[in-house]
């Protein structure tokens, strides 16, 4: 008789919290692969939130005084875990040496120190380390399958390292099917703006995101304070996800609008908020991907995000909002959420991302993802 196959997966994820898009993905294609057989044992430093029945959680807690130490010892640790119990394959969402898939959900780090970093960065211990494990996932040497979900993203990694063509399978969003609005959902907007205490002429602008910095929240405080005094007197600035607000609110205490401005933390309530709202700003810094644009599309909201964003091509697809070109223009951010504020068909623009998100696959990527999984495991065995 033959031996069993290894049904076992290991999904490497260095922190998890409800409310991260990488964390949701992952959580996601876990649960998809466990639907189709598996067992899932998740090795990570923390873990937020519900633990799904049947997941495996490994924590281990290095003791670090920095990041990448962090890093480093949580990866020792991880090596010795996977050499004692061997899975049939190794899905990571940090990029690390020992992967057998890799989903790609951050920004290629070395094209970012060379744009941000003068030579002197390369030589410490923080950029060594980054870009070794960075090189052991997209280098010329390195077997690892790579699940991309952005084309620009992917020219950053195959202009930096050289990655192969054929490790490189292109993902569609992973936008949940439970986030495409039906069609009550623009006739409710009034009555969801009332329970959400929102007035009749208040035009809300959302920010939704975890890393303020990252997600360029400081943008959006200066493009609220240069509204004009008529329009900022009925605009409100709402802005959902953890972080440190204290530097923003302190931007905007000296910019004279942080009467302005609503900080309400992580949210269960983002669809009903997305369908309230009147626009969406996202002017980020480094963003791979964006699911949040996909979830404004798709409920309606018109977007104003820029270009640097991985998903913001659908929404000049889609018509249903505003792409800034990069390098970024605060004045041009500034002017155009005025103008998109002060237009008076932004539901006939939300509509066009609903149209969009209805006849588009913006679903696919567990799909996608699990049979890549697959077809490493099922090499793995042979």
């Amino acid at each position: 008789m033959g031996r069993e196959p290894n049904k076992t997966l290991a999904f490497c994820l260095f922190k998890y919290f409800p409310y991260g898009g990488q964390q949701r993905d992952m959580l996601r294609i876990a649960l998809a692969c466990q639907a189709r057989g598996y067992e899932i044992d998740v090795y990570t430093t923390a873990w937020k939130g519900e633990r799904p029945p049947g997941l495996r959680v490994h924590l281990h807690r290095p003791g670090a005084l920095t990041n990448h130490g962090c890093l480093r010892k949580y990866h020792a640790w991880l090596t010795q875990q996977l050499a004692a119990h061997p899975p049939a394959c190794v899905v990571g969402f940090q990029k690390m040496p020992g992967l057998d898939v890799y989903y790609a959900a951050d920004v290629c780090y070395q094209a970012t120190a060379r744009a941000e970093h003068g030579r002197l960065y390369q030589l410490l211990p923080r950029y060594r380390l980054y870009r070794r494990f960075e090189e052991a996932v997209f280098g010329p040497d390195s077997r690892t399958q790579i699940l991309m979900i952005s084309q620009n993203q992917e020219q950053s990694y195959v202009q930096h390292y050289g990655t192969a063509a054929a490790r490189i399978h292109r993902m569609p969003p992973n936008l949940p099917p439970d986030r495409l609005a039906g069609p009550q959902a623009l006739p409710s907007r009034r009555a969801l703006r009332r329970t959400l205490g929102f007035g009749e002429n208040d035009r809300i602008l959302l920010q939704l995101g975890s890393d303020f910095r990252r997600k360029g929240l400081d943008r959006s405080i200066l493009a609220l304070a240069s509204l004009p005094k008529d329009l900022l007197s009925k605009t409100w600035l709402y802005v959902i996800g953890s972080g440190c607000s204290g530097p923003f609110a302190r931007l905007a205490r000296r910019l004279g609008v942080l009467n302005r401005i609503v900080f309400i933390g992580p949210r269960d309530d983002v669809p009903q908020l997305l369908v309230a709202a009147d626009l969406l700003v996202h002017p980020a810094y480094q963003e791979a991907a964006g699911i949040v644009l996909l979830e404004a599309l798709a409920c309606g909201l018109p977007v104003v995000v820029s270009g640097i964003c991985g998903y913001a091509p659908y929404i000049a697809q889609a018509q249903a909002g505003w792409v800034l070109a990069e390098p970024f223009d605060q004045a041009l951010f500034n002017r155009t959420v005025r103008a998109a504020l002060e237009r008076g068909d932004l539901a006939e623009i939300g509509r066009r991302g609903i149209e969009f998100a209805r006849r588009e696959n913006l679903c696919g990527m567990v799909d996608a993802a699990l049979a890549v999984v697959e077809a490493v495991a099922r090499n793995a065995a042979t």
